[in-house]
């Protein structure tokens, strides 16, 4: 798992039990998959697909700070499907994991458009070409 984002928990992100809320989370979540996919991609027309099933495993309280991880599960003909680990950087603890969030490759069309990758590639390996 390769984690790319840090985010602090304050006061606006939390429920009424005084932990981070999970819509927030999952926002949180939703946009480093869409940012990670439009770098892998080269495209900034990406869109999340569907997610699978989300398991809180443990809370983050105010003053937190929560590191995200995606790994890509595949790469399909016009998709992307990624995994994601969320953990507290305080108390070592996994808050949430997600098996499987599939983003999908857009055309100017707005609709599925095949991207031609078919594995990571990292900035150093773009700078070589």
């Amino acid at each position: 798992m390769r984690f790319h984002t840090r985010k602090w928990v304050k006061p606006e992100d939390l429920n009424a039990n005084g932990t981070l809320f999970g819509g927030k989370l999952l926002a949180w979540i939703d946009e480093e998959a869409a940012l990670y996919s439009i770098v892998q991609l080269e495209n900034s027309k990406v869109v999340t697909k569907f997610m699978s099933e989300i398991n809180f495993m443990s809370a983050a309280k105010q003053g937190d700070i929560v590191e995200i991880g995606l790994d890509v599960v595949h790469f399909g003909n016009s998709s992307l499907v990624l995994k994601c680990e969320v953990r507290n950087m305080m108390t070592r603890e996994k808050i949430i994991t997600i098996d499987n969030i599939t983003m999908v490759n857009l055309g100017e069309d707005g609709k599925p458009n095949p991207h031609g990758k078919t594995q990571i590639e990292y900035i150093e390996d773009r700078l070589k070409k």
